[in-house]
């Protein structure tokens, strides 16, 4: 049994000019492959020697005759050398045409309505074998369910991440009024009088009322009326056909209902903050060709879809 200190004197350099004077049997064809001059694969070979206790080539004429220890040793480095290059060797690049399986996306409602019917369509067309899944996903728990599998990336208003995710910024979100014209009988720009006067539609996943709207409006001395909570931002078009009411909802989703009902927006008659919308991931994904090319093409049809519903954003492709 070869004890630890001989393994340590032999390094991947005297396997490799093993492997190649075992190929070439001749020592200037071996150094000339291994771009080394003949002394120097004449002194690895003499370390080779010492640590195996063995000739390992014997000269014959002009060339190198192995002994029955190198023939019997060679099959085992040259498995091992080739499993080493296949280790290393650059990762082949992500083929979608001809991949099967899910891409999985976790994404709170708004931008889900937002993204994920351009993204479902535009992977049907790039990877006709892939399945895309959304997951409903909250700040709370993306980090969780990431390290679970649930999906392979998230999108929505993360919470610092940890030493293992990535959190990379996407776009900032504004806030936007959106009403029915017919049942508010504004129109648009609102005043600050106006706004705080009618009705108000929140939406909450948890019920609450209360929101940063609320507390600006504090700051001006003034005082909305909420009559109604929705728990899902789907929900609240019915809502705002049904009565003379007023939401102010991201600016992503608001474009989008205001296409597909006939809705009206305006900009909020007072300062509200932007979120930051950011994609979160595992930092083992980062060069992953697979989860690499997904979080890409995510990028590319939320701006395709930012742009063409009128949002003054957009995403650098660096976030991937």
């Amino acid at each position: 049994m070869m004890n630890d200190a001989t393994l340590r004197k032999i390094d991947l350099n005297l396997l490799l000019a093993f492997s190649v004077l075992m190929q070439e049997r001749n020592v200037s064809r071996a150094a000339e492959r291994l771009l080394l001059g003949q002394p120097g694969l004449s002194a690895a070979l003499r370390r080779l020697r010492e640590a195996l206790d063995d000739e390992l080539f014997v000269r014959v004429g002009r060339g190198l005759q192995p002994t029955p220890r190198a023939l019997s040793i060679a099959p085992a480095i040259e498995d091992a050398l080739s499993g080493i290059e296949r280790a290393i060797r650059p990762q082949a690049e992500f083929d979608p045409a001809s991949w099967q399986g899910e891409f999985r996306i976790g994404m709170c409602d708004n931008l889900e309505s937002a993204f994920f019917g351009p993204l479902a369509a535009r992977l049907l067309k790039l990877s006709p074998g892939a399945r895309l899944i959304g997951i409903a996903s909250e700040k709370r728990d993306a980090a969780r369910r990431l390290d679970e599998g649930v999906f392979d990336f998230s999108v929505a208003m993360h919470d610092e991440p940890a030493s293992w995710h990535i959190r990379a910024p996407l776009f900032d979100q504004v806030s936007i009024c959106i009403y029915d014209e017919a049942q508010l009988g504004l129109k648009a720009p609102l005043s600050l009088k106006d706004f705080a006067k009618v009705a108000h539609v929140t939406v909450s996943f948890e019920g609450n009322t209360s929101t940063g709207i609320d507390m600006a409006l504090n700051r001006t001395g003034d005082v909305r009326q909420v009559v109604a909570t929705v728990p899902r931002f789907s929900a609240l078009p019915m809502v705002l056909k049904a009565m003379p009411a007023i939401a102010t909802v991201p600016e992503s989703i608001g474009r989008c209902m205001a296409q597909l009902h006939g809705l009206m927006l305006c900009e909020p008659p007072l300062s509200l903050p932007a979120d930051p919308v950011t994609m979160l991931y595992r930092r083992v994904d980062q060069t992953d060709g697979r989860a690499r090319w997904f979080r890409r093409l995510f990028i590319d049809v939320a701006n395709k879809a930012l742009e063409a519903s009128g949002c003054c954003v957009s995403i650098p492709r660096a976030a991937a």
